[in-house]
């Protein structure tokens, strides 16, 4: 029997799999609404309400937007490497939340389409230089690279020239969700929910990408539209997950490819998204939680985290696919 099948024969089966995220996901909210709770009432109730609800939402929205959006971009683009922070989308959404935080203080809403125009614009970008450089995967990623170094550089220069519109450097840079507030919980969910549904429903045009372009055009599929909309599905959660938690890196690289690795390199699209959605909530939730508790009463950023789980992953994709696994 060759590998290939055995490590298909020992995948999880999906019932298990959503079980096993949905009690993950279910388990770290309630350890980070109620562990370490006040004994006074009164005082527990305000941080229950204004703290620690709004920061778990927040988690479980930015997780499951980030996580969704590196599947729809991997689908779409054929590129397994392919997230959010690799692409730039991340950046140029962090870019114009700072811009918008500059030019409309204390405007939450503003925010809303600031960040559509980052993330868009990040995207339409790279995708630009991909295509005048001759399109292919390898050609995607460092167009991403590129994109990303030049919002990355806009948002130091904000950071370093107007300290003031930034009112915590460390927790927006490296991702953190203790700025989580009801007005930008609700700016996020009008942006995520959405998106979530409308890749669910993109979900089957987007299973025959895997067919290649031609095939899927003779069944019917127009395949520019649907992949551009893919896109820009993956593009609006990404920048909505920037204004919850900042610049979280990799955790759209990590969960697909989890999912793919441990579970089903089979699954439909639709499956893989409701994996995609419980496994990222449940990973921020448990990197928000262990940020908090690791040195207490200090707080390590939630992105600093997910980096250091993060980044040996993305090294040990590209070896292995340089070996050919």
């Amino acid at each position: 029997m060759h590998r290939k099948d055995v490590h298909e024969q020992n995948k999880v089966p999906y019932a298990i799999a959503v079980t096993a995220g949905a009690l993950l996901t279910v388990g770290f909210c309630l350890l980070s609404l109620f562990y370490g709770k006040s004994g006074d009432e009164a005082v527990w109730h305000q941080i229950l309400c204004y703290v620690r609800i709004p920061r778990t939402a927040g988690a479980v929205l930015c997780g499951a937007a980030l996580a969704v959006s590196g599947l729809l971009l991997q689908e779409a683009l054929h590129n397994p490497l392919a997230s959010p922070s690799i692409l730039g989308i991340n950046n140029g959404a962090g870019l114009f939340v700072l811009l918008a935080s500059l030019l409309f203080p204390g405007m939450v809403y503003a925010r809303s389409v600031m960040v559509l125009c980052g993330a868009l614009l990040a995207t339409g970008l790279v995708y630009l230089i991909a295509i005048c450089a001759g399109f292919s995967k390898t050609m995607i990623i460092l167009s991403g690279v590129a994109v990303s170094a030049l919002m990355s550089a806009g948002i130091n220069g904000i950071i370093t020239f107007f300290p003031e519109s930034v009112a915590d450097k460390a927790a927006f840079s490296l991702g953190g969700l203790s700025g989580v507030t009801w007005p930008v919980l609700a700016l996020a969910g009008a942006l995520i929910m959405p998106c979530l549904l409308g890749g669910l429903f993109l979900s089957r045009g987007i299973d025959l990408f895997a067919l290649g372009d031609e095939t899927a055009h003779s069944l019917g599929l127009n395949v520019k539209r649907h992949r551009c909309l893919t896109i820009l599905a993956a593009a609006v959660l990404a920048g909505a997950a920037v204004c919850v938690g900042g610049l979280i890196s990799f955790l759209g690289l990590i969960i697909p490819n989890l999912i793919r690795r441990v579970f089903s390199q089979d699954l439909t699209t639709s499956g893989s998204l409701l994996l995609c959605v419980l496994y990222g909530s449940a990973l921020l939730l448990a990197a928000d939680f262990l940020g908090r508790r690791l040195l207490y009463p200090y707080e390590l950023p939630v992105g600093l985290l997910i980096s250091l789980l993060g980044a040996p992953f993305f090294i040990g994709m590209l070896i292995h696919r340089k070996r050919g696994i």
